[in-house]
């Protein structure tokens, strides 16, 4: 069984995540969250900040081993010669972005292989910007997020509501 990258930028990582990352090790004999830097986004957490989050989000789940990456998720893959990408798809709106990116890093490299897993019915609405929004405005993040990420938002929030 080939090893499999889980690559995403996880600002911050949610329990939508882990459920695929999670599911993906049934298939996969090893699968590689990489958190990805796009300078493109504004991201509230850094990319330290959210390399820690995942990683203790993963802590005790020997199948998932966590890296950091500042490139393109193919050249990501060339380095550790790899070939499959694990993309999570809630609805049918993730599903023109996911398709033209899988797509289009075939194209860059020859043989790359993207696996898309849905998550389980109680993550489809779930998504790390809804997360952001509930934190930032006092609301309760415990159901979405693992607790390391509860305990960033509080303490990020700290002050800042009315």
């Amino acid at each position: 069984m080939p090893v499999a990258f889980y690559p995403g930028t996880f600002d911050p990582i949610t329990n939508g995540h882990i459920d695929i990352a999670v599911r993906a090790t049934r298939i996969f004999t090893r699968v590689i969250a990489v958190v990805a830097e796009n300078p493109a986004k504004h991201h509230l957490f850094s990319a330290n900040e959210r390399f820690e989050l995942v990683k203790e989000a993963f802590r005790g789940v020997p199948k998932i081993e966590v890296i950091r990456y500042p490139g393109l998720i193919v050249d990501c893959l060339r380095e550790h010669n790899a070939s499959v990408l694990i993309r999570g798809l809630r609805a049918l709106s993730d599903f023109d972005y996911e398709f033209q990116m899988a797509f289009t890093n075939r194209n860059m490299l020859t043989g790359a292989e993207t696996v898309f897993l849905m998550p389980s019915a109680k993550y489809v609405y779930l998504n790390s910007t809804m997360v952001k929004e509930i934190a930032k405005l006092g609301g309760d993040v415990g159901p979405f997020v693992p607790e390391c990420v509860r305990k960033r938002f509080k303490k990020k929030f700290a002050g800042t509501r009315r």
